[in-house]
């Protein structure tokens, strides 16, 4: 039922992902998105990358809880959560722009990946959340990529205010958002202007341009692995087994 399609067209590849589950992101599917990522950052046909996911309501929930309920040894959470890291490291390694179309309700990963873009559209109802510690980890893995972009009073405040809902409008204000739209028509026509725009600028100057907005990240490759493991570590906790079970009834 989940899927990641690609579909390119005058050189912007738009990758799309889909989980029936408000776009929730289990590792299947996180490696999907990675490979898919570095797939089109590595075709010298394509100019620009498009990220979005299908529905009208949420952009990504998150880390399955399905599958985080379900590892029982370090080993599995670390690779469980090394996923995300290789989705962040695989946007910030694409020598292409990432265009972010988020339409919707943001929460953990999702956050994230908003975060890894080089420029991200939203909905004024596109509201984001940090939710980890609420269910007993925390946002390490994403945490590097998304206080890059929020700074870290503002990411200290969606880490610890773990179950408030922060508005698009305040992401936006904190630089997470570039531009935000009421309605998904308007969405959909500004990130197809500025794709359409970025694939007629030259290739060349927009990589060198990648490297010089992602300098100071080189040691990602290694420190989000080395996050993966405290989130892989912290999951096993008996605190945590019981969050996440209370959590998964509820509303996220």
């Amino acid at each position: 039922m989940e899927n990641i399609s690609t579909n390119i067209i005058d050189g912007i590849a738009t990758i799309t992902f889909y989980h029936p589950q408000s776009n929730s992101l289990p590792g299947e599917l996180l490696r999907g998105l990675a490979a898919q990522i570095t797939k089109q950052g590595d075709d010298a046909s394509v100019k620009v990358i498009v990220l979005k996911s299908e529905g009208d309501k949420a952009f990504c929930a998150g880390a399955s809880f399905d599958e985080l309920i379900s590892i029982h040894d370090i080993e599995s959470g670390k690779v469980f959560f090394s996923g995300f890291a290789g989705v962040i490291n695989a946007m910030r390694k694409a020598p292409k722009f990432i265009i972010a179309r988020v339409q919707g309700k943001a929460v953990g990963g999702g956050v994230g990946i908003a975060a890894a873009a080089d420029y991200t559209i939203a909905t004024s109802n596109a509201s984001i959340k940090l939710s980890e510690l609420a269910v007993g980890i925390g946002p390490f893995v994403v945490g590097p990529v998304v206080e890059r972009k929020v700074g870290t009073s503002a990411f200290c405040q969606l880490t610890m205010n773990a179950s408030a809902w922060q508005t698009a409008h305040w992401a936006l204000e904190k630089g997470l958002y570039n531009t935000l739209y009421d309605t998904v028509e308007e969405l959909d026509k500004s990130v197809n202007d500025l794709a359409i725009s970025l694939a007629a600028s030259n290739p060349e100057a927009m990589s060198m341009l990648k490297k010089v907005f992602w300098e100071g990240t080189e040691n990602w490759d290694t420190l989000l692995i080395e996050r993966a493991l405290m989130s892989g570590t912290l999951v096993l906790s008996d605190f945590t087994r019981n969050a996440i079970s209370k959590f998964k009834t509820g509303a996220r």
